[in-house]
């Protein structure tokens, strides 16, 4: 069974705010006050701007799409992260803006790449937004990223 993720990460005020201004966009509630929004076919479309892609080495971060991230940065902290899995192997990004440019990353860890010592590139992220994790598990688990299997299933 696979695992896709492609979404911004903010808290929740923040992201609902921000998100209004994107037709088609839809966010997701996870735990400590954080939601996301799901990168879908449709906010790409929306929020693409045409240009070359970026250099940030995403897979699917929409042409122009950082800059709208720097900008909903300055009301606070933003994530966007990508993982893709199947059978246990996969890779991850992220990155994080703030104050209206990029704070942590852009981090990669590509398949068969073990993570390092400060955690997988999300739970990096993740931290980075606040987020503290429960003593049994990292911060992908405690805010629920693992509720659920695709992007599009956070909107469901």
């Amino acid at each position: 069974m696979g695992y896709v993720l492609r979404a911004a990460i903010a808290g929740h005020e923040l992201l609902r705010a921000a998100s209004r201004d994107v037709p088609g966009a839809g966010v997701a509630p996870l735990r400590q006050g954080l939601s996301l929004m799901p990168m879908t076919d449709e906010v790409f479309d929306t929020v693409t701007d045409g240009s070359a892609a970026g250099s940030l080495g995403f897979w699917r971060l929409p042409a122009g799409f950082e800059e709208l991230l720097a900008r909903w940065s300055a009301a606070g902290p933003v994530a966007y992260v990508e993982a893709e899995y199947f059978g246990g192997v996969g890779e991850q990004h992220a990155a994080v803006w703030a104050h209206g440019g990029v704070v942590l990353g852009p981090l990669h860890v590509e398949e068969g790449q073990a993570f390092g010592s400060a955690g997988s590139p999300i739970s990096q992220a993740l931290r980075r937004l606040g987020v503290v994790a429960d003593a049994a598990t990292d911060e992908f688990a405690t805010v629920g990223l693992d509720r659920h299997r695709s992007s599009e299933g956070w909107i469901a």
